[in-house]
């Protein structure tokens, strides 16, 4: 055979192997990237031999680390989670690991073919939502676990309709972040609309608040509680921006906003400047949509909370729920020192911030709701103990739908299809494959979260209290969470 027959063969069999790439819809990785995503594949399947002898550990990456990418991988696969061979962490020498105290008499786990077996590992929310201020519309949500505000338009159309069918199928709630209700948001999925400064959705022409919008939007869209954003994790104190060449029209038309330009949020809401206004601001859209309305906030000055709690002691007037975001959350990019130094961690943010609702005795009036790296059972566990009544999942739901911790979002060239507008790099994102993935992914978390609240000797995760933890410190001591955090009640309740 000469040079050029074997030339014209290899040709074919590149350009076969490149159109298989492109025309499946399984990995978005290689459609996106065609033969040389293999490679991914490749090294990551023999990953644990060379990280015996270079690059970093199975905990060492950051903001996930191996194990928990691979966790969530397999969890929205259902493939294998399981890890063989022991832990591979230093317990006695690792300071703030969190341990849980099992007992000694867990309770046993439903299992197939028993009555009270449910394969989807349902677990409602303790508290009904918008009960204590009577709201037209107050609920019970069917999951402790849902989905974190991520916005269209920070992600794409295929990745936001993947969320929804999955919470769909997960029978959990959709956060649809402040960039407005979108088409792919009505995928089946109900809803939580996040309204924040920019009030994308509900927006006048100079960027104030439209009732009149708002109406429309509440009445048109399975929406079943509104989220005031007051700040993020990613970027507290600091309104969100979404670059010029991610804004396509369609976002521009649902946000109202013009094409061409950076679409920035202010820092602060125009419709109130402090506690009292802003309880005036949740009334008044409680009194129009008869939903529940709550805030999210990362924590930073501790003055709002304890105003905030002594205004609802005096007026009567609340919110419904709280969303505590924790400085260590991160879907939206933002600038380094605000990823890394402002707002406080999830669990001294939430611990503070709880302990003041408690001793005010307004705890059980309202529903706590924790994000920021809280997608992993251990992590959610102790969010549970530290009074939250659900979790919310931003990029752990990422992971689950094909992202691979690029940290490509701010730049719109996300090789997923996740974060991105470029019409090449959505096409490899198949909403219907991804969304059976995150639907998975939460169906697992439940699961583990169940099996380790039997394991501790109660029923469901909102019944685990601090005595279930201790902190390992670095010299062979421990130290328990409950004194550690400051909780001084017997009981949560």
């Amino acid at each position: 055979m000469n040079w050029a027959w074997m030339t014209l063969i290899v040709a074919v069999v590149l350009l076969a192997w490149i159109a298989f790439d492109v025309l499946q819809k399984k990995h978005a990785i290689l459609h996106n990237f065609p033969i040389i995503g293999h490679f991914r594949y490749w090294l990551e399947a023999i990953g644990p031999e060379l990280r015996q002898y270079i690059v970093t550990n199975n905990d060492e990456e950051r903001p996930f680390s191996r194990d928990q990418r691979r966790w969530v991988y397999a969890s929205s696969k259902k493939d294998n989670n399981y890890f063989g061979f022991g832990t591979d962490n230093e317990l006695e020498s690792s300071p703030n690991y969190l341990i849980i105290r099992h007992s000694p008499f867990p309770l046993s786990d439903p299992l197939p073919g028993e009555d009270d077996f449910d394969p989807n590992h349902s677990a409602a929310c303790k508290k009904v939502m918008g009960a204590s201020q009577g709201r037209a519309k107050a609920f019970r949500p069917d999951s402790i676990v849902n989905i974190s505000a991520m916005s269209f338009g920070s992600l794409s159309a295929p990745a936001i309709e993947a969320l929804n069918r999955g919470a769909a199928l997960a029978g959990c709630l959709h956060n649809t972040g402040e960039g407005g209700v979108s088409p792919y948001h009505c995928k089946g999925g109900e809803l939580i609309w996040q309204i924040g400064t920019g009030y994308f959705g509900c927006r006048t022409a100079d960027g104030g608040f439209d009732i009149a919008r708002f109406r429309d939007v509440v009445q048109s869209h399975p929406i079943r509680a509104i989220e005031i954003k007051l700040s993020q994790g990613a970027k507290p104190g600091r309104g969100g921006l979404l670059p010029a060449a991610k804004i396509t029209s369609e976002i521009s038309k649902i946000r109202g906003v013009p094409m061409g330009q950076d679409c920035a949020s202010p820092a602060s809401h125009r419709e109130f400047s402090d506690v009292d206004s802003m309880l005036d601001f949740v009334e008044r859209l409680a009194d129009e949509s008869g939903l529940p309305v709550g805030i999210k906030s990362a924590v930073g000055q501790m003055e709002f909370w304890h105003e905030l709690a002594g205004r609802i002691q005096q007026t009567g007037r609340s919110v419904d729920f709280v969303t505590i975001d924790g400085g260590e959350g991160g879907t939206g990019a933002a600038p380094l020192v605000f990823s890394d130094h402002v707002a406080m961690p999830f669990k001294l943010g939430m611990s503070s911030v709880y302990r003041i609702f408690r001793d005010a005795e307004l705890h059980e009036n309202i529903v706590f709701v924790g994000s920021g790296k809280l997608g992993f059972p251990h992590n959610a566990l102790l969010a549970f103990g530290l009074g939250c009544d659900m979790i919310n999942v931003g990029r752990e739901a990422m992971l689950s739908i094909g992202c691979i911790q690029a940290q490509r979002c701010h730049t719109g060239h996300c090789p997923a299809g996740i974060a991105t507008q470029n019409r090449w790099l959505m096409g490899g994102l198949d909403p219907t494959d991804k969304a059976h993935r995150f639907a998975n992914y939460v169906v697992t978390l439940r699961k583990e979260l169940l099996q380790l609240g039997r394991a501790c000797g109660v029923p469901h995760p909102c019944d685990v209290e601090l005595k279930h933890f201790d902190i390992l410190t670095d010299s062979f001591g421990t130290s328990s969470a409950k004194e550690l955090f400051g909780y001084r009640w017997a009981t949560k309740v």
